[in-house]
This record gives structure tokens, sequence and C-alpha cells, in this order.
């Protein structure tokens, strides 16, 4: 069974799933929303997705202020993630996301690839890192390297 990654914005859902064995986290697409409120389309797509990597736990990117407040933008995120637990039935974990945007922009733009061009992937790459990071510490804590 596999993991997946997603960075929820107003406009789009960056996708992100892992490898069976739970070691990285690849991109897959960015799902595109015509509007804000309507989320049927964007809900049907991950269903589907989840089918097709046979995914077993969901983990959405939890956009906090840089103070740890929650703003506005968690808000509707806490609302989309009981959307997902009720239509999909799986668990969906928040994880901290902050910066995960701004780190995948940095990764493209030593990349190589234009400004221009960044915009039409950053939220695929935001979902790798928001995915590689859960994976990442679920390994460590695995290990014993993470005191609680």
């Amino acid at each position: 069974m596999r993991k997946m990654g997603l960075d929820f914005g107003s406009k789009t859902v960056g996708v992100a799933i892992s490898d069976p064995l739970l070691v990285t986290a690849q991109g897959v697409e960015i799902v595109r929303r015509k509007s804000e409120s309507k989320l049927r389309q964007t809900l049907a797509r991950i269903e589907e997705l989840i089918t097709e990597y046979e995914v077993d736990e969901i983990v959405l990117g939890y956009p906090k202020n840089m103070n740890d407040t929650e703003g506005e933008r968690a808000e509707k995120t806490l609302v989309f993630k009981e959307k997902l637990e009720r239509r999909t039935g799986l668990d969906v974990q928040l994880w901290d996301e902050r910066l995960t945007t701004v780190a995948a922009d940095k990764a493209m733009m030593e990349a190589g690839i234009r400004r221009e061009d960044r915009k039409a992937h950053v939220d695929r790459i935001a979902a790798v890192f928001i995915l590689q990071g859960y994976l990442d510490f679920l390994k460590n804590k695995e290990n014993g390297s993470i005191a609680f």
C-alpha cells in the first residue's frame, strides 16, 4: 500500500504518491478546480488516484501561519480533510506545510526551470515535499530516532 500527499489550494490540489516501500514520494499531477467552493470533481479525481495507486492513507498539507496560528486557509483545509475522510474512508493525516511552496520553488530554480514555467509545477512539487516529510518522519519513528 502507498501513501498520498496533497497540497490543497484555492484553485489546485497538488498530488504526490509514495513508492510501495514508503521511501520516496513522486509528484503525479495537479488537480485543477473551476471554483474554490466546488470540490465534487476534485474529490472524484482523488478517489480515482487512490484506487489506481492502492493508497491506504492520505497526508494533507496543513497551512499554519509562520507564528504557529491557524488562519482562513487552515480552516478550509480542515473542511477538506473531513470531506476526504467521509468520501474515501481513509485516515487523513495533517502535515505542517510551512515553507513547502518556497522549498519547491527553490528546487525548481536550482534545476534551471524558468520562472514562467514554475507555476505549472509548484503545487505538485509542494505535495512531494509534504509527503516526503511524512515518510521521513515514519522512517525515523520506526528506527527510534524521534523522541516524543
